[in-house]
């Protein structure tokens, strides 16, 4: 594909530069709008327009959408009022919204001043919903039935409005305060007599969400039940709008990222990394770091509290290492797994105590297995091979009590801290690798001089 790509590029460049125009645009309308918009993006500024320009109006559009927000910014900017026009009246709804989201506010007043008054009228009501929910997301572009109706007089409808609307194969049935009471396929409205009534044939068991439902929630949704739309309402049952497959795809993207970043102590942002600059990049990291660096001293603290104990024992030094990374590595694989089965829906916080129950046994299991095999390593190795007559068989089963105690420890901690997270309104996600390690290099440090003075008397 990358091979592809690049011989693509270089063919586009030489048309350019021959100024085939026609030949250019017999390409772009044998590609997808997502793989012109990727050949657009690298080429040189000044020549994005002209290459724009060259697509047919409803290729243009769904061209556009697929494009990144500085280079829609840069065509708009250099749009004619009636070129605007002409790709605003192509989009979605909500494909009109996320563009909006994403502009300067001299950018979106051209934009709204270019779209038709109900359209207008319908971005507006979109863009009061809350940031990150359903009603965010939708889109007001959908097929809507009378239970009434036979299956000629829908299919005529459908036909009517179809050029207008986002998704036809799936319909939605209301009654005349536009309340929700079904669905039905498009395939059974063709299979079905021309006279049969819309109510026998609609299913009534409708999966929907609500406008204020969170945005993950809803692409939990559609992995759930294998859909490919989802009916939005509002309080009282009304349909509102629709979120579709190719959005829930978009945000379960969204989601994945933000999960990702703030599992490494990054803060989220929504460009892609070629787009950043290293002062974005710096921003979104130095905060996370400053804050880890300073609970990080919490060690330092307790090692200089017990700096007599390391004296008499030098040879207990040279384990803290591998006892605290043991610990924030055990403590991160807890963490992960629990904060994946969050995202997914897996687990809910009344699974508190099972989690923790699976996970003590899992610790118990890791916990003998890295002591014994550890307790191996440090006589055949450190003793016998390397001959460091200062590690003692005492000071072995220190180290390796303490390391069984301290894999326990990382997995209970790591296992409930995202539980309570989500128990307390945060994101799962901050509760990972970072604190984790952070809270258990602390934990680790405490247990290994508690066990240090209990076995060797300090």
């Amino acid at each position: 594909m990358a091979e592809n790509s690049t011989i693509l590029a270089s063919t586009i460049e030489a048309l350019i530069e021959n100024k085939k125009y026609s030949t250019l645009k017999d390409i772009f309308v044998t590609m997808q709008p997502a793989d012109i918009a990727l050949t657009l993006g690298e080429l040189e500024e000044n020549r994005l327009p002209l290459m724009f320009r060259l697509l047919p109006k409803e290729l243009a559009a769904e061209t556009f959408i697929e494009m990144d927000p500085e280079e829609q910014e840069l065509l708009i900017r250099g749009f004619s009022d009636a070129e605007l026009k002409e790709v605003v009246d192509e989009l979605y709804v909500d494909d009109a919204v996320d563009l909006i989201e994403e502009m300067p506010a001299n950018v979106v007043r051209r934009i709204l001043k270019s779209a038709d008054p109900e359209m207008r009228r319908t971005i507006n009501e979109l863009l009061n919903y809350p940031e990150d929910s359903a009603g965010s997301i939708m889109t007001t572009e959908y097929v809507s039935l009378r239970p009434e109706m036979t299956a000629e007089e829908a299919i005529k409808r459908i036909r009517r409005g179809a050029v207008d609307k986002e998704t036809i194969y799936t319909c939605y049935v209301t009654d005349k305060n536009r309340k929700l009471i079904g669905y039905v396929t498009l395939k059974s409205l063709i299979l079905a007599e021309d006279d049969t009534q819309i109510t026998d044939i609609m299913g009534t068991d409708t999966i929907s969400v609500t406008t204020t439902d969170d945005q993950e929630e809803v692409a939990g949704t559609f992995q759930k039940y294998d859909l490919s739309a989802l009916p939005v309402v509002d309080k009282e049952e009304r349909l509102v709008g629709i979120v579709t497959v190719d959005d829930a795809i978009d945000v379960m993207e969204e989601e994945a990222t933000e999960d990702i970043e703030k599992m490494a102590a990054i803060t989220p942002t929504d460009k892609p990394y070629l787009k950043l600059t290293p002062f974005d990049i710096w921003k979104s990291r130095i905060p996370w770091l400053l804050l880890l660096m300073v609970s990080a001293t919490f060690t330092g603290i307790i090692i200089s509290s017990f700096e007599n104990a390391l004296a008499a024992y030098v040879a207990l030094t040279a384990f803290i290492p591998m006892l605290m990374d043991t610990g924030g590595n055990t403590g991160s694989q807890a963490s992960v797994t629990v904060i994946r089965a969050l995202s997914l829906g897996d687990l809910e916080f009344r699974d508190f105590f099972k989690v923790v129950w699976k996970e003590l046994r899992v610790a118990v299991l890791c916990a003998v297995s890295l002591a014994v095999v550890n307790f191996v390593k440090i006589q055949l190795v450190d003793v016998w091979i390397l001959g460091n007559t200062s590690i003692t068989v005492t000071v072995n089963l220190v180290v390796c009590v303490t390391l069984a105690f301290t894999v326990i420890v990382a997995k209970l901690v790591g296992c409930s801290l995202p539980l309570l997270a989500k128990k307390l309104g945060f994101d799962p996600a901050v509760m990972a690798s970072p604190f984790i390690t952070t809270i258990v290099d602390a934990l680790s440090l405490l247990i290994y001089f508690q066990v240090a003075r209990v076995l060797l008397g300090l």
